[in-house]
């Protein structure tokens, strides 16, 4: 039988190259639903390809156009962001592709969650957001959340058959298009030079984070939520290759790791099938040619977010919250040029420093952290 899938953020670089795993394996998975932020003609040729049962699209003010590109169709057309949360709950859905980028992927995935749909999460900031509540839902719904993040999936393929205790996950980052810069030299990038990722094709907003190592700070949340584990278990290691996914190291002293090309492909279709694996005619890695693989510890001092998210979690509450929409902010804002790429941590830890700390939030309180924190970092930038 056919999985029903629905795909948040069907247009971005992951609800695309999921698409790919659903154009190869017609006969195993069904496109049911497809939602899009404001990318109209992307997602209209979606639809028209896959024939879903529903479409959304985030910006309300494109949903007029949308009907009337649509308008042949046998499909239910909406818009809306607080609509995707009450599309996903639509009961022939089976898993939920959690693709959408940053804070918007909080509350569909919650509603997912309480509808009992396996979560498929490519949308790290909700865990990084909200990972006790995220799990604890998770928990009291019986609802597996499987992870799509490169590194969360090799770490959950390398436990799978285990019953072994973890002592340490190996977490590794490529260490971005700056790893070999100067700290002098990394006041002067552009959002130009932050764009251009060695190894990885992926969408602006993710590829600033790479940049700044952001990113694998939130993974490092990320991974604490998923695995349950303490952060001071988590070990970040530049691998400037990306052919080393991600490891675990047992209390034997053994490490199992998954390796593979850098291709997300590999990690969604996995997500998808599992427990199964499919063929696929994705690249291979040929070990012999590649010849040594280079593992760094990363310089806290150059990319000082990295630091920031292992303060955010130490700290706890909805501190992770407000790293997260501080960062969401000074993101865009160093993409629009309106502050430079090493300020955008000082910015955060301002945020993180002057916030109001609340110990065991609830989702009201997650959603007043965010707006407080993206207020207070907008007026930061525009002074």
């Amino acid at each position: 039988m056919k999985k029903r899938i629905a795909i948040l953020g069907s247009t971005g670089s992951i609800g695309t190259q999921t698409l790919d795993i659903v154009r190869n394996n017609p006969e195993r998975f069904e496109v049911y639903a497809l939602t899009g932020n404001r990318n109209l003609d992307l997602l209209v040729q979606q639809a028209r390809e896959f024939k879903p049962e529903a479409v959304c699209i985030a910006d309300e003010t494109l949903y007029t156009p949308l009907c009337e590109a649509l308008s042949d169709l046998p499909v239910k057309v909406w818009a809306g962001a607080d609509t995707i949360a009450e599309m996903v709950t639509l009961p022939s859905i089976d898993v939920v592709v959690a693709a959408m980028v940053g804070y918007a992927g909080l509350k569909p995935t919650m509603e997912a969650i309480r509808a009992g749909k396996t979560i498929a999460l490519a949308n790290k900031e909700t865990l990084v957001v909200a990972g006790e509540l995220i799990t604890a839902l998770a928990d009291k719904y019986h609802v597996p959340i499987l992870p799509v993040d490169s590194e969360h999936s090799a770490i959950f393929q390398s436990l799978v058959g285990e019953r072994a205790e973890i002592e340490k996950i190996l977490l590794t980052a490529s260490g971005g298009p700056f790893r070999t810069l100067k700290k002098e030299q990394m006041l002067q990038v552009t959002a130009k030079d932050a764009l251009r990722h060695p190894n990885w094709e992926m969408g602006a907003k993710i590829t600033i984070d790479s940049a700044t190592m952001m990113n694998k700070g939130f993974e490092v949340i990320e991974a604490k939520w998923l695995f349950g584990v303490g952060y001071d278990q988590i070990e970040v290691l530049v691998h400037p290759q990306s052919i080393v996914h991600s490891a675990v190291q047992f209390t034997d002293g053994a490490i199992k790791a998954q390796l593979g090309a850098p291709d997300m492909r590999v990690p969604i279709q996995f997500a998808l099938s599992f427990p199964e694996r499919l063929e696929s005619s994705f690249p291979r890695v040929d070990l012999l040619k590649l010849g040594h693989l280079d593992f760094e510890k990363p310089d806290t001092e150059r990319f000082p977010c990295l630091g920031l998210a292992y303060k955010a979690i130490e700290r706890g509450g909805n501190i992770p919250c407000v790293l997260n929409a501080a960062n969401e902010v000074v993101n865009l804002a160093f993409r629009e040029g309106k502050c430079g790429f090493m300020e955008m941590a000082d910015i955060i830890d301002k945020a993180m420093t002057n916030i109001g700390f609340i110990a065991k939030p609830s989702y009201e309180d997650y959603v007043l952290t965010d707006r407080e924190t993206r207020q207070y970092v907008e007026e930061i930038i525009n002074k």
